[in-house]
């Protein structure tokens, strides 16, 4: 299956959802309700039903995870000193760009491109990752961000009551415990659920029209190499040598490092009140460039 074949669905939905926020098919009020019914109800619907049926034999692997996250801690703790020490940036933006170099958008970007190019019983290994990723990254930005008074508490409390988070873990734990959920029950969850993708898509494509990346393209075009390029290189090169996985799982991983930036890294840099434009503009572009740099990687690893 071609590079081309996989992302052009996914391309043209956010298209669409982009055109109609940008002609105002839709009203705000509408799509800020589209919003919330997907992402406080249908997709973490969808990761609670994948992550109870999934096989978490193939899923719960330490050399997984350290595939993942050492290559993502390395590059974070990388490009922090890069922008400290040779860019002489204040250590608190270096920490927010760090981040911004490190955050993947996996839910919205990277699952449906594994999903179609490599198979849905590949979800679950997406879902363990996740589970841990905007903690372990917000973390180290707001613990390098000085000076935060006890508020470093009060921005990881939502996280733990993350929708995203909370089903995941509440799958999770029904699938360790073999909790019974009747049949009926999942064919319910599952019709619930069946416009998780697209709906995410589309309303990605709607969020898109909020940015801009006009005021700090310099630094957002560094960000966006290091993210699409540089950190999925390391990941790669770790999960297939390093670790020796499977080429399937080498695959996973690299394109979900290969997505672009998550908005919710702009939402921390909002509230930390650092390098706002650059975040915003970084969401922008990463996500234009990934259509380049994921048909690549899709073309290297999908045979």
């Amino acid at each position: 299956m071609s590079a081309f074949v996989i992302l052009f669905p996914i391309i043209f939905v956010v298209l669409v959802g982009y055109s109609c926020a940008k002609f105002k098919v839709f009203s705000t009020a509408t799509l800020d309700g589209l919003r919330l019914f997907i992402f406080n109800l249908i997709i973490p619907v969808f990761l609670f039903l994948n992550m109870y049926q999934a096989d978490l034999s193939q899923a719960l692997s330490l050399r997984v995870i350290a595939s993942f996250y050492l290559p993502v801690l390395l590059v974070y703790l990388l490009s922090c000193g890069i922008f400290k020490y040779v860019m002489r940036i204040e250590r608190g933006d270096s920490a927010t760009l760090s981040l911004a170099c490190t955050y993947s958008n996996t839910v919205l970007v990277g699952l449906p491109i594994i999903i179609a190019s490599l198979g849905a019983e590949y979800g679950a290994m997406v879902f363990m990752i996740i589970t841990f990723h905007s903690a372990l990254l917000f973390s180290c930005t707001f613990a390098f961000a000085a000076n935060l008074h006890g508020r470093v508490r009060d921005a990881l409390n939502p996280l733990l009551l993350n929708p995203i988070v909370i089903s995941i873990s509440l799958g999770l734990l029904c699938n360790l415990v073999g909790l019974v959920i009747p049949s009926v029950v999942q064919e319910g969850l599952s019709l619930l659920c069946e416009p998780a993708i697209a709906g995410a898509l589309f309303a990605l494509g709607a969020s898109l029209n909020n940015y801009s990346i006009r005021g700090a393209w310099q630094k957002a075009l560094l960000v966006s190499l290091i993210k699409l390029i540089v950190l999925p290189f390391v990941v790669y090169i770790t999960a297939r040598w390093g670790m020796a996985l499977p080429h399937k799982q080498v695959a996973v991983l690299t394109l979900m490092s290969a997505s672009p930036l998550g908005v919710n890294a702009y939402l921390v840099a909002r509230q930390l009140q650092r390098q706002q434009s650059v975040l915003a503009s970084s969401v922008v572009l990463s996500t234009m460039l990934s259509v380049l740099t994921l048909g690549a990687w899709l073309t290297a690893l999908i045979p």
